[in-house]
């Protein structure tokens, strides 16, 4: 009997549940065939309950999850509650109380995916952003003076420690070597403007790769050097590392040169607790039920939770079945266009394994 996995379901908002759906049809397909168990609890939280009972997350629900071996995200965002209360009170909550370091975005272009970059093709765009995800300008130190005066001061600070930089570079060095394609690690910094924040990142980055990975090659690029050369010679890119801001940034733009929201999947990863992942696109609550949304994305995420939990086999399963659905079913990853629903999508993927 293999293994049997805890996982923690929050479906969410908008077409959350719908792309959950087809993610846990895929999900189960593939541990059916890998000889895997998981054991799947399901969470309310998002935009409804809080309208019903004002919780947006509560600690009894936390300390579930704490408890878990993995988190699954469908979307955070209800049209009808002011934006930055679920996001801050689900997402960067769960980021924060579960020390998720790590933001972690493949960039990669399957077969038949349309990109806005010409002449470049899946050889070219296949690489990895690994975001400082705890700490940087949204770790929340500031403040504001003198509100809705002439005065006014806004004050957000950039929070960088040697801790949490060090232990982003390592995970970011660790996955170049294990990646093995060019061994290439870029860190993405300013290190002409922000000379404080980046004269940290730029050191820790040279003295870990000198004394641990002298294996891997390591380039630096500003963040504006960095945007350009994503749209005109992606295929440079092997891992890039950067801040919080920065990552927030560049890995908006690697979802639009590998074919939009909806084949992006991300992870919010603490390599020795309990991780998240999840489609990164918004609830697209214009959708809802419509059972037009791609789930691709979702179906993606669930490959890199399997990943991650040490399932690689049917990770790579689920990634080639993606693909082929790619190359040879799909007109279009928009909603609405694929040319089939959101259910059948799912059943093609699932039925590929």
């Amino acid at each position: 009997m293999g293994k049997t996995y805890r996982i923690a379901v929050i479906p969410g908002d908008g077409t959350g549940p719908e792309v959950v759906r087809e993610g846990l049809k895929v999900l189960r397909a593939a541990a059916q065939k890998f000889d895997l168990t998981l054991e799947t609890t399901e969470y309310d939280f998002g935009g409804e309950r809080y309208k019903r009972t004002g919780e947006v997350l509560p600690e009894s629900g936390l300390e579930e999850i704490r408890q878990m071996d993995a988190i699954y995200l469908g979307a955070i965002g209800h049209p009808e509650v002011k934006p930055g209360i679920l996001e801050k009170g689900i997402l960067l909550n769960l980021r924060f109380a579960l020390d998720q370091y790590i933001n972690l975005r493949p960039v990669k272009l399957y077969p038949g995916v349309w990109t806005p970059i010409k002449d470049k093709g899946p050889e070219e765009i296949d690489f990895v952003v690994v975001r400082e995800n705890t700490e940087g300008l949204y770790s929340g130190s500031g403040g504001i003076l003198k509100k809705g005066t002439p005065d006014e001061v806004a004050i957000q600070t950039s929070v960088n420690t040697r801790k949490g930089v060090e232990r982003c570079l390592r995970y970011a060095f660790e996955l170049t070597h294990k990646r093995n394609k060019t061994r290439t690690l870029t860190l993405c910094g300013k290190t002409n403007v922000l000379t404080y924040a980046f004269d940290l990142w730029e050191r820790a980055f040279h003295e870990i790769g000198e004394r641990d990975f002298s294996d891997v090659k390591r380039e630096y690029a500003h963040v504006d050097a960095t945007c350009m050369w994503m749209i005109k010679n992606p295929e440079w890119f092997d891992v890039i590392v950067t801040d919080n801001m920065f990552g927030d940034i560049i890995t908006d733009l690697g979802a639009m040169i590998q074919g939009g929201m909806g084949i992006a999947a991300g992870g919010n990863i603490n390599p020795e607790g309990v991780s998240m992942f999840e489609p990164i696109g918004g609830s697209a609550p214009k959708y809802t039920g419509k059972n037009v949304i791609n789930p691709l994305a979702a179906i993606c995420a669930g490959a890199m939770m399997l990943e991650v939990l040490g399932e690689e086999d049917a990770a790579d399963a689920i990634e080639r079945a993606v693909m082929k659905v790619t190359a040879e079913k799909l007109k279009s990853l928009a909603a609405g266009k694929m040319g089939y629903s959101t259910t059948e999508v799912g059943d093609m993927v699932a039925s590929l394994l």
